[in-house]
């Protein structure tokens, strides 16, 4: 049933991108023809690409800030309150250790299970902030 669901909605999505396809290329042909009089045919392909320069500029940026996460403020030297937190600091601290640690974890996992929760758990529990532990002293 979810997969049924899943391809309909993969069906409709592609339908969907092929009608924008459609209707962005017959709306360059009307500019086309409506600038060419005007400029040429040089000119009016000019404009056409200027135009859709233009479109891909304002689809990009609309993109890239609705793909922004907006972060929370907080306080310098505090510990991460939730193992989200935790995670993405990791992430943003060390990318190249994550991205390692994510494929390791990604090969033992399918070689064998266990070791995906062992994995977890020593990430969960992790060590003692160094910072944190001077501070104590």
């Amino acid at each position: 049933m979810i997969f049924r669901r899943l391809l309909f909605l993969l069906a409709g999505l592609t339908a969907l991108a092929i009608s924008a396809g459609i209707v962005v290329i017959a709306l360059a042909f009307a500019l086309y023809a409506l600038a060419e009089p005007y400029v040429g045919r040089a000119g009016a392909a000019g404009i056409v690409a200027l135009a859709a320069a233009i479109l891909i500029g304002v689809i990009g940026f609309a993109l890239t800030q609705m793909g922004k996460v907006k972060a929370r403020p907080r306080k310098a030297g505090a510990e991460p309150e939730t193992i989200t937190d935790r995670i993405v600091d990791f992430v943003r601290s060390r990318p190249v250790t994550a991205i390692v640690g994510a494929v390791a974890a990604g090969i033992l996992a399918v070689r064998n299970p266990g070791y995906l929760g062992s994995l977890m758990r020593a990430f969960v529990e992790g060590r003692e902030n160094p910072g944190a532990a001077r501070r104590r002293r």
